[in-house]
């Protein structure tokens, strides 16, 4: 008589809008939200914060590139070309994705470093402390899709395409330039707003993308 093999418990799950991740995403804006507000931050100076949370943004990104395992390439193209899933395929991904990326903040670094006036210490720490809460929030995220990675088959262009969606009210910004700059109350707020949808939608439509309607908790 054979032994009937055990069915593995069935997870308890909660809608993407719901989960940890997007609580935590939804806490660390609201904590930089507030601290830029106490502070009398301008726009200029919470963009500091946001350029460094698209930075950890990025670097987990090509880290999850890197450790693609069995992936599609499906509508990805190369020098006009389909590409085949192969690690040189990764790797080559990856690496244009890193100097890519890397290139749009470094334009941001230097625009911020032209608009910045001098930053008080209190300042500099109060956004590393929010750039840090912004971190631990992505390195869950980072292996909550690592996971569901290894169980799908993810497409290795739509990975590297999400980064760029989460940092177009950065780029609104930094295009509108002296409008925002003077960095008015309802300026402040009105950035937040948009830059706390746009990173919350995304972050839902990711997690949507490569592990379903639903995660484990």
């Amino acid at each position: 008589m054979t032994e009937k093999a055990e069915s593995p418990p069935r997870a308890r799950v909660q809608p993407g809008w719901l989960d940890r991740s997007s609580q935590s995403l939804l806490l660390s804006n609201l904590f930089t939200a507030v601290i830029a507000l106490a502070g009398n931050w301008s726009v200029v100076d919470l963009m500091w914060v946001y350029w460094g949370q698209s930075v950890v943004i990025g670097f987990f990104n090509w880290k999850r590139m890197r450790l693609l395992q069995d992936f599609s390439t499906e509508g990805v193209r190369m020098n006009n070309r389909a590409v085949d899933p192969t690690p040189a395929t990764r790797r080559r991904m990856a690496a244009f994705f890193a100097v890519h990326y890397g290139f749009f903040h470094l334009g941001y670094l230097v625009f911020l470093v032209s608009e910045s006036d001098q930053v008080s210490r209190l300042d500099m720490a109060a956004s590393a402390v929010c750039v840090l809460l912004f971190a631990a929030n992505h390195r869950f995220s980072f292996r909550y899709n690592l996971e569901q990675d290894l169980a799908r088959k993810p497409n290795i262009g739509t990975i590297m395409f999400f980064p760029y969606a989460r940092i177009i009210p950065m780029h609104i910004t930094i295009v509108s330039g002296a409008r925002f700059a003077g960095g008015s109350a309802g300026s402040l707020i009105l950035f937040m707003a948009l830059k706390t949808a746009a990173d919350w939608f995304m972050h839902v439509i990711e997690h949507r993308q490569h592990g379903g309607k639903s995660r484990p908790v």
